[in-house]
């Protein structure tokens, strides 16, 4: 049975399960090192969790009683989705990093946005602990829009670029099935 893990990452932020891949300790507020949809990224370790009878049914672990932790199917040896790690000094170091980068390119994403006549507001952007990968996050239904800005970003040669939007209710979820331009991308935002 493989051990499971709660723990909030993103920019925005996102509590997701993961499956824990390591062998060090780990105690509630932790920083981590997570493999998630989009990348490796910085995460904070919420709490392990126990799979009870059922991969539907898990428990925090230490917990006997009849509670489900979000009554929703887990997904139990999900590879792309792990803790990998403790953060190091290094990690948090790099992540800081990488924010700053992020704070000081905003403008320039917001313009872009404004010459590419793209109907969307910018309200964050996020890059993946390993530099693969550029979060955008749009204040957006997901849509047009978001294609069109993952496919300006190709063409300029921006790198790889995820679009995600958000709602008042916080990131937009993917809807299986379809791509990028008919409502839904498969992997939690649209792809350059």
């Amino acid at each position: 049975m493989s051990r499971l893990a709660l723990v909030r990452y993103g920019a925005i932020p996102e509590v997701a399960r993961f499956d824990i891949a390591t062998e060090a300790p780990l105690v509630r507020g932790d920083a981590v090192v997570v493999r998630t949809h989009r990348g490796v990224q910085l995460g904070t370790y919420l709490e392990e969790l126990t799979v009870v009878s059922s991969p539907s049914r898990v428990l925090p672990a230490g917990r006997g009683d009849d509670v489900t932790a979000g009554g929703e199917v887990v997904d139990e040896g999900h590879p792309s989705t792990q803790v990998l790690r403790p953060a190091t000094p290094e990690d948090v170091e790099l992540r800081r990093t990488l924010q700053s980068s992020c704070e000081s390119d905003f403008a320039e994403w917001v313009e872009r946005i404004r010459r590419w006549n793209l109907k969307l507001e910018l309200i964050d952007l996020e890059r993946t602990l390993d530099d693969e990968k550029l979060i955008l996050y749009v204040l957006n239904e997901r849509g047009p829009e978001c294609t069109k800005l993952a496919i300006q970003a190709a063409a300029a040669g921006l790198g790889i670029i995820e679009v995600q939007p958000v709602g008042l209710e916080g990131l937009l979820k993917v809807e299986s099935g379809g791509g990028c331009g008919s409502g839904g991308c498969g992997s939690g935002g649209c792809h350059s």
